[in-house]
């Protein structure tokens, strides 16, 4: 049996989603709440290996099981299962050789961010939390330059391991005037740090250290020292991963945020 989970988490709490030898992982405690469900050990592939602090809430994980169970016993069964920082939102039987990272055709990500003179502890951890005022137009104006197909070196991690650094952005929306701002990014795939880094270099730009209409210039230089500061981990959300109708085979590539 072939399944593909749909999950929301917490990513407080988590070193990220992949298995780390120091740390709790999301993996982790996946594969273990499956193994209690099925009496084996399974291993389990993540759509996007979000960074620790990072939140999902609709990350995608597939697997292969040799028993077979109800969809309703899958989400009812990890959820009694799993802790209360994870839940396994919907199950699916999915085509043998279905794979969450390799099958998906893109990913949306959400970035928010909050101007607040004072901290909100009941939004702390959700949230970037900004003393200065934001000015949105520009960073709308901003935005435009990183849609479409574009070499993002400039805006990837210093550790990032990808082999090719072009990305293509289909969607760059800045929703919100204020206090409350969100930074929605779709793409093919992303690369490390990448959301982050854009909402980084978009919050200089609204705070006007930095021009609208130099993004461009950003991104053809492609050094990650010219660009903002990469936004802290727990302002991002894994929205969504998107697959062809019927879960088929694009036969695609996929890096991950």
């Amino acid at each position: 049996m072939n399944v593909k989970l749909t999950l929301e988490y917490d990513g407080g709490g988590f070193v990220g989603w992949q298995m780390q030898p120091n740390g709790r992982s999301v993996q982790q405690v996946l594969e273990g709440a499956i193994a209690r469900l099925c009496g084996a050990v399974v291993q389990v592939t993540g759509a996007g290996r979000t960074d620790s602090g990072v939140h999902a809430r609709g990350q995608v994980a597939s697997l292969r099981v040799e028993k077979r169970l109800p969809l309703k016993a899958w989400t009812a069964g990890l959820n009694a299962l799993l802790p209360d920082d994870v839940a396994c939102v919907r199950a699916e039987e999915v085509p043998d050789g279905f794979d969450a990272r390799r099958w998906a055709r893109g990913k949306r990500y959400i970035y928010s961010i909050l101007q607040t003179a004072v901290r909100s502890p009941l939004r702390r951890g959700r949230v970037w939390e900004i003393r200065r005022p934001l000015d949105v137009g520009p960073m709308r104006a901003a935005a435009s330059s990183l849609l479409g197909v574009h070499d993002f070196s400039a805006l990837r991690a210093a550790d990032c391991p990808a082999r090719t650094t072009v990305r293509e952005v289909r969607r760059l929306e800045i929703i919100g005037d204020g206090p409350r701002v969100e930074v929605v990014v779709e793409a093919t795939a992303f690369l490390k740090h990448m959301v982050r880094n854009i909402a980084g270099t978009l919050v200089e730009v609204a705070h006007g250290r930095r021009a609208p209409d130099s993004l461009q210039a950003l991104l053809e230089g492609r050094d990650r020292t010219r660009a903002g500061p990469t936004a802290p981990p727990h302002g991002l959300v894994l929205d969504e991963v998107f697959y062809l109708p019927g879960n088929s085979d694009p036969r695609s590539d996929g890096s991950d945020e």
